[in-house]
């Protein structure tokens, strides 16, 4: 899982780096996102200015978005399986976000 995240976290690192529309709709946008997965296994990153910081291990304090689903669910959503809406339909995901973080998360998927 966690060479999967941090693919993921490379792939939307290289996007922001060279999507202008991407960059500018992140400047400035600084969110601490944790993922618990439902085997008990955390893992947690930091947004900050259009770039996320790697995948650390373990829980972060006040997160401002946190990311529940099972293993399964996550890998098909990074591997684009599984959209995340059709996800959160079925009762395999779950999001305790923002509405506007909603829409942000999406840029991962």
């Amino acid at each position: 899982m966690r060479e999967l995240l941090e693919k993921t976290v490379a792939r939307f690192n290289e996007k922001a780096r060279t999507d202008e529309k991407l960059r500018s709709e992140l400047a400035g946008v600084e969110r601490k996102v944790l993922l618990d997965l439902k085997d008990g296994t955390m893992y947690n990153f930091l947004l900050k200015d259009a770039h996320v910081d790697g995948v650390h291990d373990g829980t972060v304090d006040s997160p401002d978005i946190t990311i529940i689903a099972d293993r399964g669910t996550l890998e098909a959503l990074f591997k684009r399986e599984i959209g995340p809406m059709k996800a959160i339909a079925l009762q395999k995901l779950k999001v305790r976000a923002s509405i506007e973080d909603m829409f942000r998360l999406r840029k991962f998927f």
